[in-house]
């Protein structure tokens, strides 16, 4: 077994519940006869008991395992922890249930009890319908047309004809809603690598990927698995090209669904939670900060169900903790926000080897605006360096740039204007490779610039001006897409006026609720 294949037994046990590992030894004792087969148990509670695990150390320990046998008893170990696992949670997993009877039948086909496959056959049906399974549908509607085959009864016309409607249908429905999840998906890779769109060649491109990729549909026709993928590309679609009204309605119409179709949402949690937290995102892009809260309260409260589900618990503990930075962001309560620095270390050390890169980036991003927000630019360069340092430079290109430059901005906060002359020269570069040097980026780097030389008169003035100009490049489509990742304008005006970022933040923000409408202060 190789050490990837190890790591993964490792992981997989160490990761069992107290009732899972109890259940595990249940079976094992009675599925378990003779010395051989005692040995993987042996193995189970060292691995269990064991923080830092290595085949030598196993080796020393277990001395009725031989060199040349571990091998075999880690792959047969693995295969009889998921084996027990499946067996525990077959009842909670309607998914599994429902293959299992698709087996069942398949035993008692083999052994010619054709009435009986077929009576098992349709209840599975019934069950992967009421869950909206189609796939399932999909390969028991086949299993019923090979036994129907073998088996001729007096109503085989109209059974034949029923089962063949049946399956056009469902190949019709399936093979519809793999195109829409295939353009969701393909959307979202594209967001992963560049973010928003930069210019009208970034727009006119997404737009022409998405319409060509669009298959044509009714949406009175559609069923609940093409809907929520339909919904889901249209969500990354309009959330790609800043369309953030679009974005809104289709993850509220992706939330929705679920209430439609309540009896999905346990078995669909993770889409169902992936559509609350797309909704949460348009509301912060839209800055509705009251229906925002409501989302996020939703997140915090999602029914867990009967069971644990640890993937939905770390998507949930993410959207959570990225909520609530939001939340600080848009209140311009950033001091406060520092509080939930610890919370968010924790949870990437604790879930290092389930976050990938990308999750990872944008929250260490997220942690130095809060830094940056409260004043503590020491502390936001030290969280933009986790950004900038990470080697896969082809990962959500716009946060790489807009890291360096708020990192820029952050120096000249804290006086290293020595530093300044190389690290804008490094920055234009990077931004020029990545063709992110755009009307923004170009003002904003101009400005640094000539700050070494500038006295405080002088200093005020090129404030002054460089507000002027990004208040009036904000208006434009393309050159909105700075703005979501840095209030660089509040930041400007707190300079003219001597104040801090989140005094003026937060100033504006309790005018925008009081009014409804944002505000630049001069």
């Amino acid at each position: 077994m190789s050490t990837g294949t190890t790591d993964s037994l490792v992981r997989l046990i160490h990761s069992l519940t107290k009732a899972e590992k109890r259940s595990f030894k249940l079976y094992a004792n009675r599925n378990t006869s003779g010395d051989e087969e005692l040995k993987y148990l042996q193995l189970f509670d060292f691995i269990d008991k064991t923080d830092a695990y290595t085949d030598e150390l196993a080796l020393q320990k277990i001395k009725e395992i031989k060199k040349s046998q571990l091998s075999n008893i880690k792959a047969h170990l693995y295969k009889q922890v998921l084996t027990s696992l499946r067996l525990q949670h077959a009842h909670h997993l309607p998914k599994i249930e429902i293959r299992e009877s698709i087996d069942h039948a398949l035993i008692l086909y083999q052994k010619g009890f054709y009435l009986q496959a077929l009576r098992i056959l349709e209840k599975a049906k019934q069950h992967a319908q009421r869950i909206q399974a189609p796939i399932l549908n999909l390969e028991i509607l086949e299993f019923e047309k090979i036994i129907e085959s073998q088996y001729i009864t007096r109503s085989i016309g109209s059974r034949a004809e029923q089962l063949t409607s049946e399956s056009r249908s469902l190949q019709h429905h399936i093979s519809t809603s793999i195109d829409f999840s295939n353009l969701s998906l393909q959307l979202y890779a594209l967001y992963v690598k560049v973010g928003f769109v930069r210019d009208e060649k970034d727009y006119r491109f997404v737009k022409e990927f998405f319409n060509s990729r669009l298959p044509s549909y009714r949406l009175k026709e559609l069923g609940f698995e093409e809907k929520m993928h339909l919904y889901n590309a249209n969500v990354w679609y309009h959330y790609i090209t800043q369309e953030f009204l679009m974005c809104f309605k289709y993850a509220k119409l992706w939330v929705d669904l679920f209430e439609e179709y309540p009896f999905v949402k346990e078995q669909y949690r993770e889409m169902y939670l992936k559509g609350l937290y797309n909704l949460h995102n348009a509301l912060f892009n839209l800055r509705s900060y009251k229906r925002l809260t409501e989302t996020l309260k939703l997140i915090e409260n999602l029914d867990m169900g009967d069971r644990d589900n640890e993937n939905v618990l770390l998507l949930q503990r993410l959207y959570w903790l990225t909520g609530r930075i939001n939340r600080y962001y848009l209140n311009g309560t950033f001091t406060e926000g520092l509080t939930i620095v610890d919370e968010v270390e924790t949870f990437i050390r604790d879930n290092n080897d389930l976050l990938d890169n990308h999750r990872t980036m944008v929250l260490y991003y997220k942690v130095a605006c809060l830094y940056f927000g409260s004043g503590d630019n020491k502390s936001a360069i030290r969280y933009l360096n986790k950004v900038i340092q990470m080697k896969d430079v082809s990962l959500r290109e716009d946060i790489q740039c807009f890291a360096r430059i708020l990192n820029l901005i952050a120096h000249f906060e804290l006086g290293t204007a020595d530093l300044l002359d190389y690290q804008i020269k490094s920055v234009y570069r990077f931004l020029s490779n990545m063709g992110d040097l755009h009307g923004v980026q170009r003002e904003i780097l101009k400005f640094l610039r000539q700050l070494p030389f500038a006295d405080e008169k002088s200093l005020l003035r090129a404030f002054r001006v460089l507000h002027a100009k990004l208040v009036k490049l904000s208006q434009l489509p393309y050159e909105k897409r700075p703005f979501l990742y840095l209030d660089i304008i509040s930041w400007l005006e707190c300079k003219i006026a001597g104040r801090t970022v989140q005094s003026v933040i937060r100033e504006k923000f309790v005018v925008e609720q009081e009014t409804g409408k944002r505000v630049y202060f001069p």
